[in-house]
């Protein structure tokens, strides 16, 4: 082995270890939010509100919307965090807790199209929607069934795994590919009649 196969081994390694530390962490924390500890909610919310609130806005498709059910998914993890089992990470979990606060929210609701904000509104784009694309990604999102959607979402814009996102969503790992491939088909016929 040379020298920079070995020092590619050994920031792997080191990468690994840093992830199963910061995994180690956050299993902690979320115990002590179990304990009753409003401190290591806070922590949660600090580490995870960026994330959560990207993946709820494109969900609900619109930031009101996402900050209630946010809301509701840091009371709903204050309530259950003694129920965490540790089989998957404590970021999957929490993306679990927080798609089943929007499903409760949103059941039956269609997201709205992407338009002109109403009267009142800030017409300017929160961090949320500048980091993933504002109106003409929410609107090409919208048009994707939310099965498909929270698929793209955990993967594209929270780059969850196949694996990760198997876990939040409780499917198998074919079902989330399957999901993606046909997300992927709408998604660029959406791009198709743009430029037509």
């Amino acid at each position: 082995m040379d020298g920079g196969a070995e020092g590619m081994a050994s920031r792997r390694f080191t990468v690994a270890g840093r992830r199963a530390r910061a995994r180690q962490e956050e299993t902690l924390v979320l115990a002590r939010v179990a304990d009753g500890d409003a401190g290591a909610l806070t922590e949660l919310y600090e580490r995870y509100c960026g994330p959560l609130s990207a993946f709820l806005y494109r969900l609900a498709g619109d930031r009101g919307t996402a900050e209630e059910i946010l809301q509701d998914t840091l009371l709903a993890v204050w309530r259950s965090a003694g129920t965490y089992q540790r089989r998957s990470a404590v970021s999957t979990w929490l993306f679990g807790v927080a798609r089943r606060q929007a499903h409760n929210r949103l059941r039956g609701v269609p997201p709205p199209l992407a338009a002109e904000p109403p009267d009142g509104a800030d017409p300017l784009p929160g961090p949320e929607e500048l980091a993933v694309g504002g109106a003409r990604v929410q609107a090409a999102l919208a048009r994707l069934p939310l099965a498909q959607r929270e698929v793209v979402v955990l993967s594209f814009l929270n780059d969850l795994s196949h694996q990760e996102i198997s876990e939040v969503l409780g499917i198998p790992v074919g079902t989330v590919k399957s999901r993606l491939h046909h997300a992927r088909a709408t998604l660029r016929g959406c791009i198709d009649e743009r430029m037509a």
